[in-house]
């Protein structure tokens, strides 16, 4: 019985490292080339255009696409969920504020995972070639702008919070000043990234 128990929290401890790696690598970095892939955006139609044209060159994009991309996000969300809805709090073992971010962690995954999916399916899977004006097209729609705003920085929220957990994890931050340290600095992160992402939806929105 013992030993039954033990592999299977080995198990657990595999998947949930694999989890947390998974958000940052790849995950973690698509999320960061999208965000400033888009950005180009600020640019004007031509640079973005430009920007899109380059990654659509890529030899065996499609594979590199479906092994680095899809089947990590897919891994990520899925089991994501099964974490989101099994984990209970922690409020024994961290204060207020960090089962604040505790939740809001497990709910921006959740909207995370619905917006990737429908942005997917309403851009790289829509059968038109990716490019500015197809963007502008559906952003122009209010409840599309609106639903990307808020899947934006429900995004980059669950990787920059998810950069906090990862660092404590991985055993990269161990004392309570480095978790402190590493939490402003991931809230940085977050608001960088948010605004870049924001801001790159208004221009395709205002087609600069």
């Amino acid at each position: 019985m013992a030993v039954a128990q033990a592999a299977q929290h080995n198990r657990e401890f595999f998947w949930r490292r694999l989890h947390t790696l998974s958000g940052v690598i790849p995950v973690g970095l698509f999320l960061l080339e999208h965000l400033f892939t888009n950005a180009t955006a600020l640019g004007g139609a031509a640079a973005f255009n430009e920007a899109v044209q380059a990654i659509q060159s890529l030899p065996l994009l499609h594979v590199i696409e479906f092994v680095f991309i899809f089947l990590p996000i897919t891994y990520h969300g899925v089991f994501g969920l099964y974490v989101a809805f099994v984990s209970g709090y922690n409020a024994n073992r961290y204060s207020f504020s960090r089962n604040v971010m505790f939740v809001l962690q497990r709910v921006t995954g959740i909207i995370t995972f619905v917006f990737i999916i429908f942005h997917l399916w309403t851009t790289r899977f829509s059968g038109n070639a990716p490019s500015f004006d197809m963007v502008h097209e559906l952003v122009t729609d209010n409840a599309y702008f609106a639903f990307m705003i808020v899947g934006v920085i429900a995004a980059t929220f669950h990787f920059s919070n998810g950069l906090w957990s990862f660092a404590i994890h991985w055993g990269i931050t161990v004392g309570r000043r480095a978790q402190r340290i590493t939490a402003w600095v991931t809230m940085i992160i977050f608001v960088v990234l948010a605004a870049v992402g924001v801001a790159s939806l208004i221009a395709f929105r205002m087609n600069v």
